[in-house]
């Protein structure tokens, strides 16, 4: 009898593509319905409503029910963390239509992993953290700096907010199309936040592909000394 953990089980899960395709449609951190989930795996209400329950039932999804609506999220940041993982060594899929290789390309740029940035930008904006010394390399993860503890606050951050979490502070998670790391944990969350509530990010309806907006990348530049070029997309 083996002690190891039931790797197969979670493989048989992740393994058939129906699943495949909503957890991948759930990586944005965002609940989504049942109806929504169909769609995106292309499959019918009825298929998805057991894969669906087969995901929830081997712990990688949650479910909310809200009225008549089931809504569904990944179980939590290591579920994404895992996925994410997988992603680097997955092959990417053989796009032939302009369209896709846009969407491809706008997703490779700057997209959620989970509730944290990735992408080009999620890149240069850990690589600004440590480069600034808000952040610096200890073993295998990030630790803020005492620098970092007085630049926080200017962003809305507060430190005893970040201690408070069981996660983990600040977490390299290798990025799958850049092949560098950018910033996980419940910081990379909060400053991801922080973009949203001031509008430098905005999302991409259906997916998880997120833009650059005008301001967002003027602030970046002055806050951060990030220099990005427009995004693939037209910016806002």
């Amino acid at each position: 009898m083996s002690i190891e953990p039931d790797l197969s089980t979670i493989a048989a899960l992740i393994g058939e593509p129906a699943r495949a395709a909503i957890l991948s449609a759930l990586m944005g951190g965002q609940a989504l319905p049942a109806s929504e989930l169909a769609y995106r795996a292309q499959i019918t209400p009825q298929t998805a409503s057991s894969h669906l329950h087969k995901l929830v039932e081997g712990g990688l999804l949650s479910m909310t029910t809200t009225g008549r609506h089931r809504y569904y999220r990944l179980k939590n940041a290591e579920v994404g963390h895992a996925l994410e993982a997988l992603a680097i060594i997955a092959p990417l899929p053989q796009r032939k239509l302009r369209h896709e290789s846009a969407e491809l390309q706008a997703m490779r740029f700057a997209r959620t992993c989970y509730d944290h940035l990735a992408g080009s930008l999620g890149v240069a904006i850990t690589e600004a953290l440590l480069h600034q010394g808000i952040l610096e390399s200890k073993g295998d993860d990030f630790e803020v700096t005492p620098h970092g503890l007085q630049w926080l606050p200017t962003w809305g951050i507060e430190i005893e907010t970040l201690h408070k979490s069981r996660r983990a502070l600040a977490r390299p998670c290798l990025d799958w199309s850049e092949r560098r790391y950018h910033l996980a944990g419940v910081l990379g969350a909060m400053i991801a936040n922080k973009l949203f509530e001031r509008k430098w990010i905005v999302r991409v309806p259906e997916g998880r592909t997120i833009q650059l907006t005008e301001v967002g990348r003027e602030q970046l530049r002055c806050e951060l000394g990030i220099n990005l070029a427009s995004t693939p997309e037209s910016e806002i």
